[in-house]
């Protein structure tokens, strides 16, 4: 054991930090799991385990954007670290986030096989990009690039928690769910209409984890107004987290969630941003360069 801990830095216990932080993510979605199955009713009354697995999500992503940066000035030795971030980010960012969207929108009790089909394998396909991702970023030593080849993992969880709480939201956010319903009894089964958003999820998880293993270049978000807007889409997604989990855990919500409206907006402000950064793409790295050589 002490061998062990003898080839740690300070940097690594932020990243084993952020692995545990994943972990309890994945817990409370597995505590979430029974409140799911009518979500935008009962079960969204009491999806409290849903914004805290969010939460642990969005602090290990702080986490990580910290931990290269004491590793850098702090720790001498950093033996073990590419290792624990590779198994910390797969947590994080791959898999506690596609249980997350199985969970929330796999409607057990009553979809049908075909649903649960499409879901499971949108999902597996953000697991095994993500985990392919890391592979690659570590193989390469991506991190003496100035910029990502292709999306970053923390980068696709955003994406995917942004347009997940946005979808989840709309229908109970005040702009009616009559309005947004499609009646697919052969995809859902039995029960009402549901939100056509669910359907956006599936191609958005396809593409997002396409982008992770693709060459498509995105910035590093180091200076500049990208930097900016990052911390403002990063202030949006977590303001849009604490006030959905202090409303639904504080007993003001009865029979209507309508009051979620102000984490709606908060969610999706940061889908805009977050996809608006991914698709600007080399234009960033382009005019960063430029500033850099001017």
């Amino acid at each position: 054991m002490r061998s062990t801990f003898r080839l740690m830095g300070i940097a690594d216990f932020i990243t084993l930090f952020n692995g545990l932080l994943g972990s309890l993510a994945i817990m409370f979605i597995i505590l979430a799991v029974e409140n799911m199955q009518n979500p935008y009713l009962e079960g969204g009354l009491k999806a409290d385990y849903i914004w805290a697995a969010m939460l642990c999500i969005i602090l290990s992503a702080l986490g990580d954007i910290i931990d290269g940066p004491i590793a850098r000035r702090y720790s001498k030795r950093r033996l073990l670290g590419g290792s624990l971030d590779l198994m910390s980010d797969t947590i994080s960012f791959a898999l506690a986030p596609a249980l997350l969207v199985f969970v929330m929108f796999g409607r057990m009790g009553e979809s049908t096989p075909l649903w649960t089909a499409m879901i499971a394998i949108s999902c597996c396909w953000l697991v095994v990009c993500g985990m392919l991702r890391l592979a690659r970023f570590e193989h390469e030593k991506g991190s003496d690039n100035s910029f990502f080849v292709g999306v970053s993992s923390p980068a696709s969880a955003m994406l995917i928690l942004s347009l997940s709480g946005m979808i989840w939201l709309q229908p109970i956010s005040g702009f009616g769910p009559e309005l947004t319903t499609w009646d697919c009894s052969v995809c859902f089964g039995k029960g009402a209409a549901k939100p056509w958003g669910d359907f956006l999820l599936l191609p958005a998880m396809m593409i997002s984890g396409s982008l992770m293993i693709s060459d498509w270049k995105t910035s590093k978000l180091k200076h500049g107004l990208p930097l900016k807007l990052t911390i403002v889409q990063f202030i949006a997604i977590l303001s849009a987290i604490i006030y959905a989990l202090i409303y639904t855990s504080s007993g003001i919500a009865t029979s209507t969630l309508s009051g979620m409206f102000p984490s709606f907006i908060g969610f999706t402000i940061s889908s805009v941003l977050v996809i608006l950064y991914i698709a600007a793409g080399s234009r960033i790295i382009s005019g960063e360069v430029s500033s850099e050589e001017s």
